[in-house]
């Protein structure tokens, strides 16, 4: 009889537990709220506004519950739903610099298109500051997607993406795992996951090699907590040696002078955390390049010191949707502003015909 009141009070105690689980149904399965940031009214990009968009800021969560903010530019006089695409990148660049150019380009040409800072970065919430992650930032193109499906203005069988820089990479890899992607355009493009393992030009291809900045920033990791602060990197370096190489002038001449300079711009400033590159190194990007189905344009220049990651993407991979557009006499960094040099056109008629098929 003692056996069975135990039962019966285990059972009972069971019951109250998975009763106190039902009424948290919501709060454990609902979406994080919508962070309130602080963010800048005025007009603060690198380049000039356009009178033929209209502009405004919007906040969206992603699925780890952080907030992001981007910038919004949609057609004037626009109506019924449009195709719409969200831009990001470069890689440690903010939505005010060449993402942003390239969204108001592409409304000017009739999409509505939203420029949004990742996680941990610019105007968007998430903490610690200047962190990067290969999963939460695939995660960030897919909480874009959310957020326009999910607009009446906004056709939702006519999204796309467009990332610029690492976040070209980043945008394809996002595309591979989200097939609400209808297109996806990789503009100057770099392999993170790549340039982080093997260093440029994979000069640094070697499990010694490897294991040596593992160690490095492991230890590294150690002096952060005990400061409790994290090291940052550095953004493009200042002063700029004499003997650099040619696309770290480059990357200067944007970054660092009134063309593209920008507060917040962890290129522009102080960098990435040190750390960051950690998950890069132990991730590869596009293990299933030949399952992705939707469409993708690759577009490089080939002057450019990136044009590797380019090509090599691009031979990865399958089907009669996918597209290379070489940029003749490009460099990586035009492909950042140079609207002489930017084939938006043939972007924008790429993302039309893509959805429209």
């Amino acid at each position: 009889m003692r056996s069975i009141i135990i039962s019966v009070l285990v059972t009972l105690g069971a019951l109250t537990v998975n009763s106190k689980e039902m009424n948290n149904t919501n709060t454990n399965t609902s979406m994080a709220p919508v962070e309130k940031l602080e963010l800048t009214q005025q007009w603060d990009k690198v380049f000039p506004q356009s009178d033929k968009v209209e502009h405004s800021k919007v906040l969206f969560v992603n699925r780890y519950g952080i907030t992001l903010a981007a910038d919004m530019y949609k057609p004037k006089n626009a109506a019924g739903k449009l195709a719409a695409i969200a831009v990001s990148g470069p890689f440690g660049a903010v939505k005010e610099q060449s993402s942003g150019l390239y969204a108001q380009q592409l409304a000017e040409r009739g999409f509505l298109t939203i420029a949004f800072d990742p996680s941990f970065t610019g105007e968007s919430g998430g903490m610690p500051r200047r962190v990067a992650s290969p999963d939460i930032n695939v995660e960030d193109f897919s909480a874009a997607v959310d957020y326009l499906a999910n607009r009446e203005d906004v056709d939702s069988s006519k999204i796309g993406i467009l990332g610029i820089c690492g976040w070209g990479g980043i945008a394809i890899e996002a595309a591979i795992n989200d097939p609400r992607i209808k297109a996806t355009v990789a503009s100057t493009m770099y392999d993170m996951t790549r340039v982080s393992a093997n260093g440029y030009f994979d000069s640094e291809n070697s499990a010694g090699q490897r294991n040596a900045k593992r160690a490095a920033m492991a230890a590294q990791r150690s002096a952060d907590f005990k400061a409790g602060e994290y090291r940052r990197a550095g953004g493009v370096v200042d002063p700029l040696p004499a003997d650099a190489p040619q696309f770290v002038k480059d990357y200067y001449a944007y970054y660092k002078t009134p063309r593209g300079y920008h507060v917040r711009s962890g290129n522009s400033n102080d960098g990435w955390n040190v750390t960051s590159n950690l998950p890069f190194m132990n991730f590869k990007f596009f293990e299933y390049a030949d399952e992705l189905e939707n469409a993708v344009l690759i577009v490089h220049g080939d002057k450019a010191h990136s044009y590797y990651f380019g090509k090599d993407t691009f031979a990865k991979l399958k089907g009669d949707n996918k597209q290379m557009l070489t940029v003749k006499g490009a460099s990586h960094c035009d492909l950042y502003d140079q609207l002489d040099i930017i084939p938006f056109d043939d972007i924008a008629a790429f993302f039309v015909e893509s959805f429209n098929k």
